[in-house]
């Protein structure tokens, strides 16, 4: 990755909708992004779905773009707040020729930072098909460690895959 590269999280736009939409509906990815059955996806009932999470979801989940250059690319968030035990679980998703290009690794580190220092969370954690080797090591990379296994617990283009747990402690 050159050090030249502009990588940052910003408040999704309206413009940004045909990138996030492109993210959703992409087929060869769904299982590694969702757990609901695959299925095309309708353009405006995305729009509305991203329009209802918004209203609905205000502080119990963090959304934004990463953005490279000025161009949207993927989309990371933290979710499923716990505000008692201090965590929530954090989710990326790239569009693929932004993959391989330390994109992942440097939005990943950038929404824990914002995990630890913004939301004064102690911990964050997500999951990720086994696999998806090149994601475990982006996450890796972030400081995440592998703290479980749930066996044959997804559905993933015709056979069963273990998902791993993965989290991240703050430090001090």
């Amino acid at each position: 990755m050159s050090s030249s590269r502009a990588i940052t999280l910003r408040s999704p736009s309206e413009d940004d909708v045909d990138v996030l939409f492109q993210i959703a509906s992409d087929m060869t990815t769904w299982e590694e992004r969702t757990e609901a059955t695959p299925a095309p996806l309708n353009r405006d009932t995305f729009k509305a779905r991203l329009a209802r999470d918004d209203a609905q979801e205000s502080g119990k989940s963090v959304r934004f773009v990463i953005d490279v250059d000025g161009v949207a690319v993927g989309s990371v968030s933290l979710f499923d707040f716990d505000e008692l035990a201090r965590h929530a679980e954090a989710g990326i998703a790239l569009l693929p020729e932004a993959r391989g290009k330390g994109i992942g690794t440097a939005a990943i580190s950038q929404i824990v930072e914002f995990a630890f220092v913004r939301c004064n969370l102690r911990r964050v954690h997500l999951q990720v098909i086994e696999s998806n080797v090149g994601a475990i090591r982006v996450y890796e990379k972030a400081g995440f460690m592998i703290v479980g296994r749930q066996r044959q617990h997804a559905w993933v283009r015709g056979k069963y895959e273990d998902i791993i747990v993965m989290g991240i402690l703050r430090s001090a």
